[in-house]
């Protein structure tokens, strides 16, 4: 059995780190593998360096394309996959050599539709977060795999560090636009899996730089993210309903942070704006009482505190530094 693999892989101004991306997905101990690389309308010399790629290993496809964000890049691509499995990695991160071979070993000793690994972040000055493995793989029904990447407890929303089967994923399409399009998008796939794994193998390399698009000041965008969680609280509420609880203090919790984050970080009109965004989804969450007595641990005072007064609750954590 040797399937076909696509990797994908969206590409903005990384010039300095896309070398180190592609040699990792080259030198892959799995070579049945197309690798797609989507310039995204990338101003610097990145276009030159894709094309070189492709001059020099034909299992590279290259599409150029005009800027429209990581999530139409990432669509493009999934328009030319052709593989039964597919990756997807960024183009400042990298991955280690037994990667592919490990993920697709797993999903197909597993008989999964999803398996990630372990991540590990790494620095401009290429000093690494510390991590252990044990190996162990864990596997999941639909329900407690959605579960689990609701708690980022063994899964994750990021859509890297995963190996997909292709028919689970081509038919939903990254929503174009959003700054937490891994929030629109991984609940929907989670859910529709029968199987998902966890394999704690640590093989997938997160790049932290500082001028990087999460690293940049609090803004309106970052709000992008609860819209993705309201949605996904309306998906399970339909399809889900035991996993309501859930969802609702998740997106409970990430309202009261980032209205800390607002207080602490903005100003003027544009966080007045921010201000009533955040309360609206606060409302819809339709947090009860009765929801936070079955909290557990220290955080329900929070919860509680919050119910009574939101805005106190917020400036409490935002000046302690709680949750940042």
């Amino acid at each position: 059995m040797n399937p076909l693999i696509s990797v994908i892989v969206p590409i903005y101004k990384v010039e300095d780190y896309l070398c180190r991306c592609i040699d990792s997905i080259l030198h892959q101990t799995y070579s049945n593998i197309e690798i797609i690389l989507v310039n995204d309308g990338s101003p610097d010399n990145c276009p030159a360096i894709c094309n070189e790629y492709a001059v020099k290993d034909n299992r590279i496809k290259v599409v150029h394309k005009e800027n429209g964000g990581l999530s139409d890049a990432r669509n493009a691509g999934m328009r030319e996959a052709t593989g039964e499995y597919i990756s997807f990695v960024d183009s400042d991160d990298y991955i280690s050599s037994d990667y592919l071979e490990t993920l697709l070993n797993t999903i197909i000793a597993e008989n999964s539709d999803i398996v990630e690994c372990g991540v590990v972040k790494f620095y401009e000055d290429n000093k690494f977060d510390k991590y252990s493995d044990n190996l162990n793989v864990i596997n999941f029904s639909t329900a407690d795999g959605l579960s689990s990447l609701i708690e980022e407890n063994h899964f994750h929303q990021h859509v890297w560090n995963k190996l997909y089967k292709a028919s689970l994923v081509l038919g939903t399409p990254f929503v174009v636009g959003k700054l937490n399009e891994d929030e629109f998008w991984t609940y929907q796939i989670f859910g529709q899996a029968k199987k998902v794994t966890k394999i704690n193998k640590t093989m997938y390399y997160y790049f932290q730089r500082n001028n990087s698009i999460m690293g940049n000041s609090y803004n309106l965008r970052r709000l992008d993210a609860l819209e993705g969680k309201y949605n996904r609280q309306i998906y399970i509420e339909k399809h889900f309903p035991e996993l309501i609880f859930q969802a609702k203090v998740d997106l409970y919790i990430s309202c009261i942070f980032a209205y800390q984050s607002v207080l602490k970080y903005m100003s003027g009109k544009n966080k007045n704006k921010a201000s009533k965004i955040i309360k609206n989804y606060k409302k819809q969450c339709n947090l009860s009482f009765a929801d936070i007595k079955k909290i557990n641990g220290s955080v329900k005072k929070y919860f509680l505190l919050a119910k009574f007064n939101f805005y106190v609750c917020c400036k409490l954590r935002a000046i302690t530094g709680i949750g940042f």
